[in-house]
């Protein structure tokens, strides 16, 4: 008789997203008239930049003649984009990355849950949280986390770190040792960010106790603030201990066309073994490479015009943000990130949970945002708003909710 994969027996209910997306829907079928504002997912609705869409046509004309067609290409991407990448996202910041570390993908989130197939399971994997919760769902599939804790709402062998208003947003060292340590900046879901000085903290503790970091910097485009790391790499000696994940989802509006790509240092050595070469192997056996269109698509964003293009996008979402923390703020409520990152951490009103605040926006107010709870223990009594929605909707929202208080 073939046998399952038991671990996933062990995941609580349904993944939190959809739990959002099936509540919604159900109020929509009661109230077919509420006329809902989606501040909840994190997907972006601005057109993808003009450069790129000019680059994947004459990509998709390419196909079409017998000198220009492309079938399968090199799984690690093409040398066009990895170039545009080793020069336009790191050497830039004076970072030398070779085109060879760079693993071009079909997105960020893909690349966080697969990564864990060159890891043991007998890993002790650390978070931060709140958490993106791929990072756990996807060690919970493989066997790493143990056993869910419903009274507690943790996984019984995932060492959690608070990561809240309280520490500044940022983890303290854990006091048991762990192996794999997931960091993301800014962060998702608070949209803080962590600074050089946290991060090597960060990047010692891994070296010194041969630990790795699995750095998500997924939203490093948002960063308006001097002095804040890029990439993880600016910190001396992260290239011995870090793992980076970057996504052109956030940064070029690429999450229906999906791309990405993840940095493993040749460096990066454990028990003998280079995880470059792992993660090269893993690849050219599991994985057939993102398509040539879609890459050129991605190219596109490094050159002059694309670039120009793309950053008039990103200020459209920056300006969302920042007005969905000073109205909030304006309406009497505690509000966090924001300044570097499309995400807005707001704090309940006093007494009432992540889910009943979640609730009571959505019935009152027709706004859709994402319960803090969904994110971990130390999410609860918070909510996240994003800024990847329409202006003129985003400032009405704002209204909706400031109409409460």
């Amino acid at each position: 008789m073939a046998k399952v994969n038991a671990n996933y027996e062990k995941l609580p209910g349904s993944y939190l997203f959809s739990d959002i997306a099936h509540r919604t829907a159900a109020y929509s079928e009661q109230h077919p008239e509420a006329k809902l504002i989606r501040m909840g997912i994190g997907d972006v609705t601005r057109p993808l930049a003009p450069a790129v869409i000019e680059a994947m046509h004459a990509a998709v004309d390419d196909m079409s003649t017998v000198e220009g067609f492309h079938g399968y290409g090199p799984e690690q991407g093409y040398d066009f984009l990895r170039e545009a990448i080793a020069k336009g996202d790191y050497a830039a910041r004076g970072i030398d990355i070779d085109v060879d570390e760079i693993f071009v993908s079909d997105g960020a989130k893909s690349d966080c849950g697969n990564i864990g197939d060159i890891l043991s399971i007998d890993n002790k994997v650390a978070v931060c949280d709140p958490v993106y919760p791929v990072y756990v769902d996807t060690n919970a599939m493989a066997g790493r986390a143990g056993d869910y804790d419903e009274a507690a709402e943790k996984w019984t062998n995932i060492t959690y770190m608070p990561t809240t208003a309280e520490n500044g947003f940022c983890p303290a060292l854990p006091d048991e040792p762990v192996d794999v340590i997931y960091l993301c900046s800014p962060n998702n879901p608070t949209g803080t960010v962590l600074n050089a000085e946290q991060l090597k903290m960060w990047v010692d503790y891994a070296n010194e106790h041969d630990a790795i970091i699995m750095f998500d910097a997924a939203y490093e485009r948002f960063i308006t603030e001097p002095g804040i790391p890029h990439s993880i790499y600016e910190i001396e000696g992260a290239k011995t201990c870090a793992i980076e994940f970057r996504s052109f989802s956030k940064t070029a509006g690429f999450t229906g066309a999906r791309c990405g790509y993840t940095v493993v240092p040749k460096a990066l050595v454990r028990e003998g073994q280079s995880l470059n070469a792992m993660w090269n192997r893993r690849q050219t056996t599991k994985f057939n490479g993102a398509s040539y269109i879609i890459q050129r698509g991605a190219a596109a964003i490094y050159t002059e015009q694309g670039a120009k293009e793309i950053e008039e996008t990103l200020d459209y979402y920056r300006n969302n943000a920042r007005m969905i923390k000073e109205g909030l703020e304006k309406a009497g409520y505690e509000v966090y990130g924001a300044v570097n990152s499309p995400y807005v951490w707001c704090k309940t009103p006093e007494g009432m949970g992540s889910w009943e605040f979640f609730q009571m926006l959505l019935e009152k107010a027709n706004v859709i945002t994402t319960p803090g709870a969904g994110f971990g223990p130390s999410g609860e009594g918070y909510i996240r708003l994003t800024a990847f929605g329409d202006a003129d909707e985003t400032a009405e929202a704002v209204r909706r909710i400031q109409a409460l208080s």
